[in-house]
């Protein structure tokens, strides 16, 4: 978002022509932004929830200096055509766009592949409408699971299948935000769009390369449903749930079953990092922080110097979690540092709009950490 933000300023390049047109103007653009930053490792990425869709039909909007996103307003499929859908040429238009930017990608970097693309359940609300299948994921379970199936047989397992073929070292990220415990529950979120994932990769000889990490909002295990009995009209209660912790390690459990490589902790997961340093520990896992974009947005900013001292508080908490954890499991020399995954402290989204002060002084406090030691 923010090479395409600066390109747009600087030359007047547009959305289309900056995924579309040039891949080496891509990457080197975006490897450039990155070194700017102060960023040692390079993670490749697109507006992956378009491209995901576009290749099916789906209208795909290109705004001018923002990302491409599906249009809202003509979805592509309902209930009565969805089994309609077919397997899409991937030697083609968008498809053949990310091949090149990932081979591209490999030539300054030699970091292996990774083709980033949706899960089931995203696909199916970018093309289906978000509203519609939230309305079915409660009225009609059936018909829901039965399209994610679609989806991932049809499309996104011959997808991969493609991409294997190209890139037999290469990597799968799936992303699946709008199938996030945060949107749906943490219940549908297990038995809908982690189960979907489960479903598409059975058999496949590539299922240890494919891995979903964005599933956030872990924080509605602990709360319950919000009562409105006996209270004033729109007054709503959030309570501790009791089980909330036996809840919150069923869905890790889920979780880890798309992603047994590191465990994520998300800004908008909100659980203490202790429980996630926990959890990699017993399962020998590394584990990841991400730095949301409301942590580093510089318009909720009243007082920056008090938001410097809060941001690195909190990074030096992240920081020793993630050093704790480093000297205690299993890691390779390299410490996955060379792989195409995130990084162990990962910013998801550094937009226009973002405070590069906080992004600084994030980057200061994760350099000012000593070497972590093996322990024998």
């Amino acid at each position: 978002m923010l090479t395409l933000a600066l390109l747009n300023d600087l030359y007047g390049i547009e959305s289309w022509d900056y995924y579309n047109t040039d891949p080496y103007r891509y990457v080197r653009a975006n490897l450039a932004v990155s070194r700017l930053l102060g960023f040692r490792k390079f993670y490749m990425t697109w507006a992956l929830y378009a491209f995901t869709c576009e290749p099916l039909g789906q209208k795909t909007m290109y705004p001018d200096r923002f990302p491409a996103g599906a249009d809202p307003d003509e979805t592509l499929i309902n209930k009565a055509n969805l089994h309609e859908l077919g397997t899409p040429d991937f030697t083609t238009n968008v498809p053949a766009v990310i091949d090149a930017i990932m081979r591209v990608t490999q030539e300054p970097t030699g970091v292996a592949p990774t083709l980033q693309i949706s899960t089931p359940y995203s696909l199916a609300a970018d093309i289906n409408g978000q509203e519609p299948l939230l309305a079915d994921v409660v009225n009609d379970p059936e018909t829901v699971n039965a399209l994610l199936d679609h989806l991932g047989d049809a499309v996104l397992a011959p997808w991969m299948d493609h991409f294997f073929e190209q890139f037999p070292d290469g990597w799968t990220e799936l992303s699946d935000a709008s199938g996030s415990p945060f949107f749906i529950g943490p219940e549908n979120c297990q038995n809908m769009s982690i189960r979907s994932i489960r479903h598409m990769l059975r058999d496949k000889l590539y299922a240890d390369r494919v891995f979903d990490n964005n599933y956030r909002g872990d924080f509605v295990t602990e709360v319950q449903k919000k009562v409105r009995a006996s209270r004033p009209r729109g007054a709503v209660v959030a309570e501790d749930a009791p089980g909330g912790k036996s809840k919150l390690l069923k869905l890790t459990d889920a979780k880890v079953s798309v992603n047994p490589i590191f465990i994520m902790r998300l800004e908008s997961d909100k659980v203490d990092i202790s429980f996630y340093e926990e959890q990699v520990i017993q399962r020998n896992m590394p584990l990841t922080v991400g730095i949301g974009s409301p942590e580093i947005d510089r318009n909720s900013i009243e007082d920056l110097a008090a938001t410097k001292a809060e941001t690195a508080e909190k990074t030096r908490g992240y920081v020793a979690a993630i050093k704790r954890v480093c000297e205690t499991v299993n890691l390779p020399e390299d410490n996955h540092v060379g792989q195409s995954w995130p990084s162990h402290i990962y910013f998801e989204d550094i937009n226009g709009q973002s405070q590069f002060e906080l992004v600084e002084n994030i980057l200061n406090e994760i350099r000012k950490c000593a070497p972590f030691v093996r322990r024998v």
